[in-house]
């Protein structure tokens, strides 16, 4: 039985750890999640980073049986209009009966204190599944409960094209490189779940190409971030190819 006092919604990646928090909170039933929440670029109709077409996270939704809100941003954003927009969207929650919102964060601390602290103004509180857990051994857990995924995203600075498109399987964890994190927290892929415990039916889908993106610095700045990322293109389909 989930605890109805404690309306919560995930912020849903469309990846691994948002699925693998959605089903821990699931089975405790100590929070009651009523709603995916995802972040979407407008101008490209994909999800944030992770370059999911907005056709599949809408049928992640559906198989998962929750509602969907997605929150619209223009490919380029600064801090402040990002800031502005999410607290006007996390006050519209908290108006709606939300207090809680759950995330698949599991060891960034500047990330989590961030999140808790601009939730805090609108009196909402974050709540964290899969915190300090170890990532190997979440990500074997992951597999051992049935969930399926594939990378839709690599960063290129850690990892080639051939680790873009790749079923994440118990081969995937072994051929990982040193000192690239098991769950990719710190950025080092991200991934597309279309099948577990929390789906009601596989997502079909197809495989398309690969395609590496490069983003610069404006006004020939210094770049002290990850630049360069392989994307493999994912549409809807009957099956999976």
């Amino acid at each position: 039985m989930v605890n109805p006092d404690k309306k919560t919604y995930l912020n849903w990646s469309s990846g691994k750890d948002s699925a693998l928090a959605l089903y821990r909170m699931s089975e405790r039933g100590d929070y009651d999640v009523q709603t995916l929440v995802t972040t979407v670029n407008r101008d490209f109709g994909r999800v944030s980073m992770h370059g999911l077409p907005e056709t599949l996270l809408g049928l992640q939704a559906k198989s998962i049986g929750l509602p969907l809100r997605k929150i619209y941003f223009p490919a380029v954003v600064d801090m402040e209009t990002y800031d502005r927009t999410m607290k006007k969207e996390t006050a519209l929650l908290y108006g709606k009966g939300y207090r809680y919102a759950a995330f698949g964060d599991i060891f960034l601390e500047d990330l989590k204190k961030y999140r808790e602290e601009r939730l805090a103004e609108t009196g909402l509180e974050a709540v964290f599944p899969l915190w300090k857990q170890d990532t190997r051994k979440l990500l074997e857990e992951f597999l051992e409960l049935g969930f399926k995924a594939v990378t839709v995203c690599v960063n290129a600075r850690v990892l080639g094209p051939e680790f873009c498109g790749r079923e994440i399987d118990h081969s995937f964890i072994r051929d990982l490189p040193g000192g690239v994190d098991a769950c990719g927290e710190n950025g080092e892929f991200h991934t597309f779940v279309y099948d577990g415990p929390v789906f009601r039916y596989p997502v079909g889908f197809k495989t398309g190409e690969k395609v590496l993106k490069s983003y610069g610095p404006e006004n020939n700045e210094k770049q002290n971030w990850d630049n360069s990322f392989w994307y493999c293109d994912l549409s809807p389909g009957s099956g999976l190819s």
